[in-house]
């Protein structure tokens, strides 16, 4: 399990919170309950950090269990991504509210992968081999703090925002989210184990 570090901690902390990136992720939250109506903070976090915790534990084994490698599973997280990102920017609807599901929209997209996505969960894998997996998991549960926090906030951070603000920010981040979805699926491509 290894030993309690305020440095591990604050350098997992920082680390994830760069890769969630939650802030930039506002736009798109806001977007959703507009689809949706509703969003459940308490649920998405959840599901989020479950996602997160398992993945610390049992990561490798669940991807090895079906066959998938750490890149596949970047590439599916790419292509939703991807798609979340070309939604902002046409002003098309890609992610069809369901009326009969009830805080489906919390669980996907943003729980997964907006949260806890490719990017996310890979990055877990990678730390675990540089930190020790208390501190890990600490870093987590800041994480899902500031999440849940933020997610909270997004009809306060609408309205201090207002509409133009909130469209010019929706661009700026669906590129930013094409981007991202093109490094991850670039990374995943070069590194080797899909060719």
């Amino acid at each position: 399990m290894g030993t309690f570090d305020l440095k591990e901690v604050l350098s997992v902390t920082l680390i994830l919170f760069s890769v969630i990136d939650i802030l930039g992720s506002i736009p798109i939250v806001i977007n959703l309950r507009k689809k949706v109506g509703h969003i459940e903070s308490e649920k998405a976090t959840l599901a989020a950090g479950v996602l997160m915790i398992l993945f610390l534990f049992l990561g490798k084994s669940i991807l090895n269990l079906f066959g998938i490698g750490v890149e596949d599973f970047a590439i599916a997280g790419a292509l939703i991504i991807f798609a979340l990102g070309a939604e902002m920017i046409l002003g098309i609807e890609l992610f069809k509210p369901d009326p009969d599901a009830s805080g489906g929209a919390s669980i996907v997209p943003i729980a997964f992968p907006l949260i806890a996505g490719a990017g996310t969960l890979t990055t877990i894998l990678t730390l675990k081999a540089e930190f020790d997996q208390i501190n890990i998991g600490i870093g987590i549960i800041i994480n899902l703090v500031i999440v849940y926090v933020v997610l909270k906030s997004t009809t306060w951070l609408e309205r201090k925002l207002g509409k133009t603000g909130l469209d010019v920010l929706r661009r700026i981040f669906g590129i930013i989210l094409l981007s991202i979805a093109i490094k991850i699926f670039k990374t995943a491509l070069t590194s080797g184990d899909l060719v």
